[in-house]
């Protein structure tokens, strides 16, 4: 039996950042990951803070709980350029993100929302085609105009997961290839058993922070957490000339584009993948062609780049709120599961779970995040 203060099931960013901060506060720390590379090693890089037009879409009715979270994600990219500055770097560049109108309903959309993320807090500002062409002039003739988000971003993940992953091994953390199958009470801590050859690890307390995995380990220890997995598309391109430094939406289409400080094009934005369970997702042809389709319609200079790769991983979602705290009926148990746009907000909700197992207060504050709120 392995003996710890602290297991952290799922090593994505969350988990990660979870372990990371918990062993600098003097814990003694074991994740335990499956090693699918599905979530967050398969993540795209954009650092999210304006709310995203595809949400809004395709789930109208978990948008509102999007939107009242909106404060949380300017915080957790200013905490993205903390860890940029003490671990990077990650290839990050904040200098904003521009979510595109081709119509002049879409745009009468963006100034709408535009208008609710302003009383946010987020620094927004909707753009005409003159305006735009000073900022994006590579952008394709008929963008009428754009809202410009300020606080977003974009990071190169890979750099990002390996460098922190390296932080929290230097900080004493112990990671395990592994996928945990059960969680049960033990006395004064929690056990978990893993699937590759019987290990069990016995921990005082436990981070469930394996994204769509939490409701197999939740449900047994009663609440059922209605996370499910959704499989995405993503490319890179070769190398291009342009220079664009925004992370790229649109305001009706599904799409995010941005350009890593090497060259290559990343193009994703939620073209869907073909799930396989517990297996990494298939890419799907149709969603290849058509994502790279629109970003060469958007910003013509890139039509002619070659794809190098594309691949799929899988998002969480849920109702679009963060989930995090103590399970109500096993409070050795903390679940940790990002809102919307997990990537940007992970390291902000792994450190709030490393402060919860800690006995403390996080320093922000995830108001209607508890996942009590899924008790019958």
């Amino acid at each position: 039996m392995i003996r710890c203060d602290l297991l952290i099931v799922g090593g994505g960013i969350v988990g990660t950042c979870a372990a990371l901060h918990a062993a600098e506060s003097g814990a003694v720390v074991h994740l335990v990951d499956g090693g699918t590379n599905a979530g967050s090693d398969a993540n795209a890089g954009s650092l999210h803070v304006q709310l995203q037009s595809r949400f809004i879409r395709l789930f109208p009715e978990k948008a509102p709980n999007v939107e009242a979270s909106l404060p949380l994600y300017l915080q957790a990219v200013t905490l993205w350029d903390l860890l940029e500055a003490r671990f990077g770097p990650f290839q990050m560049v904040r200098d904003g993100g521009l979510m595109l109108a081709e119509t002049a309903e879409q745009l009468r959309f963006l100034e709408t929302k535009a208008g609710r993320e302003a009383r946010h807090g987020l620094n927004v500002e909707i753009l005409d085609r003159p305006a735009l062409d000073r900022l994006a002039p590579w952008l394709g003739p008929q963008i009428l105009g754009a809202e410009l988000c300020r606080d977003e971003g974009k990071l190169n993940p890979l750099h990002a997961n390996i460098r922190l992953k390296a932080a929290a091994r230097a900080a004493g953390v112990m990671f395990y290839t592994d996928t945990v199958t059960t969680l049960t009470p033990d006395g004064t801590g929690m056990l978990a058993t893993g699937s590759a050859h019987g290990a069990t690890w016995r921990a005082e307390q436990v981070i469930v922070a394996n994204g769509w995995g939490a409701g197999a380990l939740c449900g047994p220890l009663g609440l059922s957490v209605p996370v499910q997995a959704e499989a995405l598309h993503m490319n890179i391109t070769e190398d291009g000339d342009s220079d664009i430094r925004h992370l790229i939406q649109h305001a009706e289409r599904s799409i995010t584009l941005k350009q890593l400080k090497t060259g290559q094009i990343v193009i994703g934005g939620g073209w869907p993948a073909h799930g396989r369970g517990a297996q990494v997702p298939q890419v799907v042809a149709q969603s290849l062609l058509g994502n790279v389709a629109l970003a060469g319609r958007l910003v013509p200079a890139i039509a002619g780049l070659r794809v190098l790769r594309s691949w799929a991983g899988i998002n969480t979602t849920a109702d679009g709120r963060t989930i995090l705290g103590r399970l109500p009926d096993c409070p050795r148990v903390i679940v940790a599961v990002p809102g919307d746009a997990g990537y940007t907000l992970g390291p902000l909700v792994g450190h709030a779970a490393a402060a919860l197992s800690a006995g403390s207060l996080p320093n922000v504050q995830f108001n209607g995040c508890g996942p009590e709120r899924f008790a019958a």
